[in-house]
C-alpha cells in the first residue's frame, strides 16, 4: 500500500508516520509539507510544496496512492473564520480533489475532532467549519472516513506544535491512565489513532464513516 500523508510534523501526524513506517503492509509513504521533516527512512519520500490550496504542480506525484492520511490542522484560537476556513477547509478539499484526480478509488482519512458540527449551523466556529469539511469529503467519490477523537495522549515522542498544548500534555500526561479509565469513550492515544487510520484502509474493518474515540480504540487496539 502506498500512503500519502499531510501534517506529518504535527503531533497526530508524527504518530501516523511512525505507524506507517513500522507497518509491513505499507510499501511507501509520500509526505507533502512546507519544510523537510528531518527524518530518513527507506519507505519515506518527501515533497516540499508551499501552496496547499493548489496542488497542481505535484499532481503527478499523487498517482498510485492507495490511502491519504490527512492530519494537517491548526487551533482556531485567535483566528478569524475566514483564516480558519482557509487552513481547515480549503487545504483539505484541495488535497482530496488532487488525490481523486490522480488516483483511482483512494481511501481518505480526515482527523477532525469530537464536537464537530455536521449541521454546519451551530454557534461554535471551528465545529461548523470542520462539519462542512467532513460533509464535502464524504460527498466525494472516494472511501472517506472522519475521525473525531476527544483527548489524544501523545506517545513515542510525538509532540504538539502548539505551545499551550505542549504545556498541557506535559502537566497532565501522568493523569492519562486515570482519565482513560474514567471516560474511555472520550480518550485515545496517537498510537491507537494511527493504527485505526491504517485499519480502515483494509476491507471490512468498519461500516462507520464517522469514528469517535471508542471506535478508534477498538480499531487501533
Amino acid at each position: 500500500m502506498n500512503v500519502l500523508l499531510f501534517g506529518a510534523s504535527g503531533m497526530v501526524g508524527q504518530g501516523v508516520l511512525r505507524a506507517c513506517l513500522l507497518d509491513p503492509t505499507v510499501d511507501g509513504v509520500l509526505v507533502v509539507s512546507r519544510r523537510p521533516l528531518g527524518v530518513t527512512h527507506p519507505k519515506l519520500t518527501e515533497v516540499i510544496h508551499d501552496d496547499f490550496t493548489d496542488l497542481t504542480a505535484i499532481g503527478d506525484r499523487l498517482t498510485g496512492i492507495d490511502a491519504c492520511f490527512y492530519c494537517l490542522g491548526v487551533s482556531s484560537a485567535g483566528m478569524s473564520e475566514a483564516e480558519y476556513t482557509r487552513v481547515t477547509y480549503d487545504f483539505t478539499l484541495a488535497a482530496a480533489r488532487a488525490l481523486v484526480a490522480a488516483s483511482a478509488g483512494p481511501t481518505f482519512t480526515y482527523v477532525s475532532g469530537e464536537g464537530t458540527d455536521s449541521t454546519e449551523q451551530g454557534r461554535t466556529m471551528w465545529a461548523r467549519v470542520k462539519g462542512r469539511t467532513e460533509n464535502d469529503l464524504l460527498a466525494m467519490p472516494m472511501d472517506a472516513y472522519m475521525f473525531r477523537p476527544g483527548y489524544i495522549q501523545p506517545l513515542h515522542g510525538a509532540v504538539s506544535r502548539t505551545c499551550s498544548y505542549r504545556v498541557m500534555y506535559t502537566l497532565t500526561s501522568w493523569l492519562y491512565p486515570l482519565l482513560h479509565r474514567l471516560v474511555p469513550a472520550h480518550t485515545t492515544t496517537t498510537e491507537h489513532l494511527a493504527r485505526a487510520m491504517l485499519a480502515v484502509t483494509r476491507p471490512g474493518a468498519t461500516e462507520n464513516r464517522v469514528l469517535y474515540s471508542k471506535d478508534i480504540n477498538r480499531l487501533g487496539a
